[in-house]
């Protein structure tokens, strides 16, 4: 019996119910067999990252368990997750494009693989990269979610500050000395200047840059966007 995380039998009311309906998400196939075989089954330590060769290999019928499996999709997401950490982002960038165009966002000639790459690591599913890359794109129009509104009020008059001496400070470098270690010497340079803490010199930058108040560090933010994008957002 699998149930739901509600501890009840697992029904259409939990949600997807179809294998198609969780590859429209973005779960790979990889983490869906993988969270799959581990429905009612252990391999008898707290190993869960298993390729399906080890899964054959460790997989024996007195290890099946007789309680009911809870199919958390929380945890599902968190295997996705894992596995897209482990992707070479040259593997993902046709279901990006694929799930970008589904979403009406035209990517045109952007290089998607650095992108990619750098927010890879800290999403879940496909969807959730697609969404991310979008904001990266050279034209995008930033919105502050609800953590990006919190932070300017926390810093007030210390936000535009910030984000007036960065913009001034980065845009003073070189188009050839925009790379994550440049960016981030001379944005810890500037802290120390001005006497500030870094966090209230790169969170408002990382809210400029992508409304919100997480992402890759800022410095890599800052490269992937590329130098004109995210001075002009910056401003803005």
């Amino acid at each position: 019996m699998i149930l739901g995380s509600d501890g009840k039998k697992l029904s259409k009311r939990h949600g997807e119910t179809a294998v198609g309906d969780y590859q429209q998400q973005g779960i790979l196939p990889a983490a869906m067999r993988n969270f799959l075989a581990l429905l009612g089954w252990s391999p008898g330590n707290d190993d869960e990252i298993l390729p399906v060769e080890e899964l054959i290999r460790r997989f024996t019928l007195e290890a099946i368990q007789a309680r009911p499996a809870v199919f958390d999709t929380a945890k599902l997401e968190w295997m996705n997750g894992e596995y897209l950490s482990m992707l070479p982002a040259t593997e993902l960038i046709g279901p990006v494009r694929d799930r970008l165009a589904e979403m009406g966002v035209d990517a045109g000639n952007a290089d998607l693989l650095p992108i990619i790459d750098a927010v890879k690591s800290r999403s879940r599913t496909v969807t959730m990269i697609a969404s991310m890359v979008t904001t990266r794109l050279p034209g995008a129009e930033v919105v502050r979610d609800a953590k990006g509104d919190a932070l300017a009020a926390k810093l007030g008059d210390g936000f535009g500050r910030a984000l007036s001496l960065a913009t001034e400070t980065l845009g003073a470098l070189p188009a050839a000395d925009w790379q994550p270690a440049k960016l981030e010497a001379a944005l810890k340079e500037l802290a120390e200047r001005e006497a500030l803490k870094l966090g209230d010199v790169m969170q408002p930058i990382r809210v400029a840059l992508t409304g919100g108040t997480v992402s890759e560090p800022v410095h890599e933010l800052l490269a992937v966007v590329g130098r004109d994008e995210a001075l002009r957002r910056m401003s803005r």
